[in-house]
């Protein structure tokens, strides 16, 4: 309303490594009054009871009880993304603080970063590209070879919004979809990307060509793959993370594709991000890494940042937060 002082809002910087995109800083701008943490503890004493949401860009600012604390008029935190496994969400419960996320704009984006890291990964396409830049290569050998994606069984671990995704463009491939999720979609959701579910994890493991991981990190799920489970899948598969690093017990991971329990793995996260330039996996040809950009488009990213608009928004005016997180 003209003439209304904007809301305060709390983000960690504008710009840099893991800033606020100065755009979308100008845009946000236009509905709210930014303070930086530089800011807000330069003037700490004036600001404090003056900030009633923060905008958590990249995890950023962290949220700690200290910075709970001091801020009594703190309404909502709306974070970016889907996972929230960097959130306290009883801390932030027993300040009534609401908690938002991104998930749903992320999910295409997302699902389709899991389809390349899979044709990329079984095309060797990373190795591919060596061999064609190479100062050193005469001629490209014809027993070279990948494995095919088309008609191969791909394995879903979580069947959310993303996994879903995943599992309508693998129709396209004319792929055989199995799925294990919490719960079990209902049969017109299944016959429609022709997916069968797996009660049963190892069963999944078992028969699948690539196992693609899209869960959330939780306790129930933080290590989900380890030794044990690379073991049940084939030596000729692959594993492809899109989820978060600690889902995967990296250390058996490095041990499973050293010693070819599985043919290769393809990974959007690791913990941590990045990597020490000395780890093993690093060194690894039957692996490939991005870094976390499984919504790393300008679109979706400024999707995001409305979202969160839009959250910060309702949960300021009393409003029905969308995709508030709930406990």
């Amino acid at each position: 309303m003209e003439g209304q002082e904007l809301p305060y809002v709390l983000i960690d910087c504008i710009g840099g490594r893991y800033g606020v995109y100065e755009d979308h800083a100008e845009f946000l701008e236009k509905h709210f009054h930014l303070i930086t943490m530089k800011e807000y503890l330069e003037n700490k004493k004036f600001l404090s009871k003056k900030i009633r949401a923060i905008y958590m860009w990249y995890h950023k600012p962290v949220i700690k009880e200290e910075l709970l604390q001091s801020l009594p008029n703190l309404k909502i935190v709306a974070s970016s993304g889907v996972g929230i496994d960097h959130l306290d969400l009883n801390l932030l419960s027993r300040y009534g603080v609401k908690v938002s996320n991104t998930p749903f704009v992320v999910s295409t984006d997302t699902a389709d970063l899991g389809m390349a890291l899979m044709l990329a990964s079984s095309r060797r396409l990373v190795e591919g590209y060596q061999i064609a830049v190479s100062p050193d290569t005469e001629y490209f050998p014809a027993d070279w070879l990948g494995a095919e994606v088309s008609g191969a069984t791909l394995g879903i671990l979580g069947m959310g919004t993303i996994g879903y995704k995943v599992a309508e463009r693998a129709k396209a491939f004319e792929m055989k979809i199995l799925y294990h999720n919490r719960n079990q979609r209902n049969k017109e959701e299944e016959s429609a990307v022709g997916a069968i579910y797996c009660k049963k994890i190892d069963d999944l493991l078992q028969q699948s060509d690539f196992v693609l991981l899209s869960v959330n990190l939780t306790p129930q799920t933080h290590k989900l793959i380890g030794k044990r489970e690379l073991e049940l899948m084939k030596p000729t598969a692959t594993l492809i993370n899109i989820s978060r690093g600690l889902v995967v017990d990296q250390d058996a991971l490095v041990e499973a594709l050293q010693n070819k329990v599985i043919k290769a793995a393809a990974l959007d996260v690791t913990y941590p991000e990045p990597l020490p330039r000395d780890h093993p996996l690093l060194k690894l040809k039957n692996v490939i890494i991005t870094p976390h950009i499984g919504s790393a488009t300008k679109k979706t990213r400024r999707l995001m940042m409305e979202n969160m608009m839009e959250s910060i928004q309702a949960g300021l005016t009393g409003l029905p937060i969308p995709n508030e997180v709930l406990l």
